[in-house]
């Protein structure tokens, strides 16, 4: 492309107008990204191929961007594209990613694309380990584009990488929680982060165990508090003639003076309780020593007890015990310099701390060395000072312990430990009780039994660390995260549950309650999402829109879940991705037009995209359920890894059933409906067999096979059954014992008889959804008059829809209620959504009102009351006998509540306010749970029909 070549930009301005976290599969990646929205403003016209030094600049700062490919899949690609001229956002893109490889976060994916019909705006989406390390990743690398550019004068990069350093460090897991992940993840076991530590879930549900660090859900909380006595520790070892040093437990000075008499000097003095080696001070070999040490051990003992105990002589070592078994040793050496004949001690520290292995705490496999008051009181006892030159080969200790946290090393001898020892040291982890235990050897030599050459178990660790065995100084690593797993996960364990996504414009809600109420037939503890709120085995839990990822979150975090059924919205992907990564059966029941002219979503095709999603999430074992009757759903198939199930209505001879038939033939599955002179039965199909599954008319949610939007949803439900291992017997009794009462499905198609008025409760706030109620409506009312002595039946709507729908989608929506209704009534939702008051109605009335008159149109009337439990009444005051009502709802609790309301009213027998009722359907308690739901302060997602 020709590229502009001016002068130079006079003022950088690239800057982010949105950033977002995808938690899971999105439109953009199958993977967790960032994604940023950037205004490159006059950069725009400035590609780095007119920014003279741009690149060299950039390379010098960061040259770990030398190993990325870009397109061309050869190292340098990006170099060379950046050469040639690339576009500012992509180079931030760039600087993201190499970035967070600088924090030790190994991302390579990256993508930018210009925003459509905003020149000059980008979208840059890149894979992140950490969230708020990947967005700190994406500012910084935006401040540093504009910074080379022109420099800012406060603006230090050196500074500002050292600060993202140090935030990565603090929000990065441990290594050994970072060996434990690695491992899980190559077994393709899920895991959560649980808070900003190091506490994590590995698996689903169910299946799901925790770890904290190297402390497992199997480790005893009783054998952790004895692990954290050390007095206790070494009684019970010593009562089962374990090699251990004498010790007593004292609370004061003259106390540990009068202990280390009787024990006989040297000895050490150690917090009763304390970890990481800190406050233990080794070979005191008087009373002036012990008093001085009495106060460092006290200040690290969390209950004030301090142990005294013998001074064995010999080496460090550290025994991993995991499940009983032995599987790492490692000789800790503690911190020191050796020494050249030229460097003073000092300049030695600071030779070896620009180790690149060494950082600040557990950052890097081996920790800097820290030079406080103890240290250098310890080169002193070794006849230096700070400042001194030792002699070559001299070896000069800056720390009493091995511990690598004191900036020790490690020496891995796995295999040169005697046998006697290893059995001693997993008898200690069993006496204890630990399942993964660190066992603390001091021994001249580990090579030989400690019960002849002398030594000692001085202490027996609770969640040992890792770092030494995974990446030991000297050596070869052992990889220890293996056994941990197999501890929690067995070979052959499941650490998934399995997850059905259901999305699609209407009908989703119905689908995903059919789904979880035939595998709740099947013995299934059952979570699921849903618009309505999250439930747990048939229990509502948390009351609100949960068809977000969040939700999906928390139901996977539940331990009694075994199947989980999901509820997937178009806003929560686009907000957030799923909020897993990745479902075994994925249900799209159809692409409508609605939340159209949101979130950049402006096309049927690009809302298309979006519910694809769950398509492409689905693993090539996986299935996809999709309805063969929408051509935009139909195409989704080439999107799938896995299996497709078709579901369809359509008729035999059709170019769908020819489709279906041929993939049939090919083994493939569907739900199809065979219509007779008998009635209309759902069929499954598996290859050449066909599976007589139900009549339609007798299934309770299809109100005798008029509502054929719910015949739609049993097979699509059906179809999500079968795939997910259910039989025949059980997905047609789950069909035929689902019902849309309120109890099963609240606000979804609710019958309820008032005074003789038949009243129909539903959700539909679009205008597809209400083409097909009216659809429902006609056949209703023809098999309700033919059934019926009170002559003409009037038909009266209450119809709303929410507020950040387009204006002609409100406007649609009045015009298709006026096709089906005598009389309409608008109201709207309480959260008007950045609306005026009344504004809604409006539009919804005028969209009745341009229909009234026309050629087959029923609508005589339309009015307008805002307030729903008002409209509720108005249109029940309007009502008579026989007459049939829709009232589509927003808050269904209040709706439903007013309703039963009416029933005791005025009729002889009613119930008094002091009857004995079904509590579910208590009026005040109704209220109040839906003004419960009403005052949520933040939906997890915008109501979806």
């Amino acid at each position: 492309m020709d590229l502009p070549t001016p002068t130079g930009p006079a003022a950088p301005d690239l800057r982010i107008l949105e950033s977002r976290v995808y938690r899971g599969g999105n439109i953009w990646s199958y993977d967790p990204s960032i994604h940023l929205v950037v205004d490159l403003g006059i950069l725009e016209q400035y590609p780095t191929s007119a920014l003279p030094g741009f690149t060299e600049r950039l390379v010098e700062l960061l040259p770990g961007l030398e190993n990325h490919t870009c397109s061309t899949g050869v190292k340098g690609g990006f170099i060379s594209r950046m050469q040639q001229g690339t576009w500012l956002g992509h180079v931030a893109e760039h600087i993201a990613l190499q970035l967070q490889q600088e924090a030790g976060h190994d991302q390579r994916r990256g993508k930018t694309r210009m925003v459509k019909d905003r020149p000059g705006v980008y979208n840059i989406i890149y894979a992140y380990t950490n969230e708020e390390v990947g967005l700190a990743a994406g500012r910084l690398a935006v401040a540093l584009v504009n910074d080379l550019v022109q420099a800012q004068e406060d603006f230090d990069f050196a500074e500002e990488l050292e600060r993202f350093l140090t935030r990565a460090e603090r929000t990065a897991f441990g290594p050994s929680t970072g060996a434990i992940l690695e491992e899980a993840v190559s077994r393709d076991i899920p895991f959560i982060r649980l808070n900003s530590g190091s506490l994590v879930q590995l698996g689903q549900g169910v299946h799901q165990q925790r770890i904290r660090a190297t402390m497992t859900s199997k480790t005893g909380a009783l054998a952790v508090d004895i692990a954290s006595d050390k007095d206790m520790t070494t009684k019970l070892l010593a009562s089962a003639g374990l090699p251990v040093p004498k010790q007593e437990t004292v609370r004061s000075a003259e106390g540990a003076v009068a202990a280390a008499r009787r024990i006989g000097f040297p000895v050490v003095l150690k917090p009763l309780d304390g970890n990481h080696g800190r406050g233990v001070c080794l070979n005191l070999m008087d009373d002036e020593a012990v008093r001085e040490a009495f106060v460092i051990a006290e200040d690290q003992s969390r209950r004030g007890y301090v142990i005294v105990e013998s001074f064995v002589t010999g080496r460090d070592y550290r025994c991993l015990i995991v499940g009983g078994k032995m599987q790492a040793i490692a000789e800790r050496v503690p911190a020191h310099v050796v020494g050249d004949g030229t460097h003073t001690v000092r300049e030695l520290v600071e030779l070896t701390n620009a180790d690149p292995r060494r950082g600040v705490g557990h950052e890097k496999v081996l920790t800097k060395i820290k030079v406080d008051a103890a240290a250098e009181e310890l080169v002193r006892e070794q006849g230096f000072t700070l400042d001194d030159v030792p002699p070559v080969d001299s070896m000069v200790k800056l720390a009493l312990t091995g511990n690598m946290s004191t900036g020790g090393i490690s020496i891995d001898r796995t295999f040169d430990a005697h046998p006697d020892n290893i059995e001693i040291a997993e008898e200690a982890a069993r006496l204890i009780g630990l399942d993964v235990a660190g066992i603390d050897f001091i021994a001249p030599d580990i090579a030989s039994p400690v019960r002849e050459a002398g030594g000692a178990i001085c202490e027996v660790n609770a969640a040992p660390g890792f770092r030494m065995h995974t990446h030991p100084t000297v050596g070869e690593p052992q990889y220890i995260a293996k056994p941990v797993v197999d501890l929690l996960f067995p070979p052959g364990a499941p650490s998934r549950v399995p997850i059905v996504a259901v999305t699609g414009t209407n009908g989703k809600t119905t689908t995903s309650r059919m789904i979880a109420h035939i595998m709740k037939g099947l013995g299934r503890q059952v979570g699921m999402t849903s618009t309505d709120g999250i439930v747990i085995d048939e229990r509502l839990v948390v009351k609100s829109d949960a068809s977000g990822p969040r939700s999906a979150r928390m139901v996977l975090q539940n331990p009694r879940v075994d199947f989980a059924v999901m509820e997937v919205a178009r806003g929560g992907i686009l907000r957030e991705g799923l909020g897993y990564d990745r479902n075994d059966v994925a249900v799209v029941t159809n692409v409508a037009p609605d939340h159209l002219g949101m979130r950049g979503i402006d096309t049927l095709e690009q809302l298309a995209d979006v519910k694809a999603v769950v398509v492409e999430a689905v693993p090539r074992d996986g299935f996809a359920v999709l309805n063969a009757d929408d051509p935009l759903v139909r195409r989704m198939r080439r999107r799938c890894s896995g299996s497709v199930v078709w579901f369809s209505l359509a008729e035999p001879g059709s170019k769908v059933r020819d489709l279906i038939d041929d993939h049939c033939r090919h083994g493939g599955r569907a739900v199809v409906l065979d219509r007779t002179d008998r009635g209309d039965m759902l069929v499954i199909r598996h290859g050449r067999r066909s599976m007589q599954l139900a009549w339609t008319h007798l299934l309770p949610a299809t109100f005798g096979g008029t509502a054929l939007f719910n015949v739609a949803n049993a097979m699509a439900a059906a179809g999500a059954a079968f795939a997910s291992g259910a039989g025949l017997h059980e997905i047609r009794q789950g069909l035929r014992t689902f019902t849309t009462s309120y109890y099963l499905s609240p606000g979804r198609m609710n019958q309820i008889n008032v005074h003789n008025v038949d009243v129909i409760v539903d959700y539909c706030h679009n205008a597809p959804g209400m083409r097909v109620l009216g659809e429902f409506l006609e056949r209703y009312a023809s098999m309700k008059s033919g059934q019926s002595d009170l002559g003409k039946i009037s038909r009266i709507g209450m119809v709303a829809t929410a507020g950040d729908r387009r204006e002609a989608d409100m406007i649609e929506l009045g015009a298709v209620a006026a096709e089906h209704f005598d009389v309409v009534v608008v109201r709207e939702d309480e959260r008007l959504r950045g609306r005026e008051r009344g504004f809604t109605a409006d539009l919804v009335a005028q969209g009745v009102r341009s229909r009234m008159g026309q050629p087959g149109v029923r609508c005589r009337q339309v009015e307008i009351v805002l307030g729903e439990t008002d409209a509720v009444r108005h249109v029940m005051a309007r009502a008579n006998p026989g007459d049939i009502v829709v009232l589509t709802v927003d808050q269904h609790a209040a709706v439903m509540s007013e309703l039963e309301a009416m029933t005791k009213q005025a009729q002889p027998g009613s119930h008094t306010k002091d009857s004995v009722g079904d509590p579910d359907m208590d009026p005040e308690a109704m209220m109040e749970q839906a003004k419960e739901a009403g005052d949520s302060a933040a939906r997890d997602l915008e109501p979806s029909p």
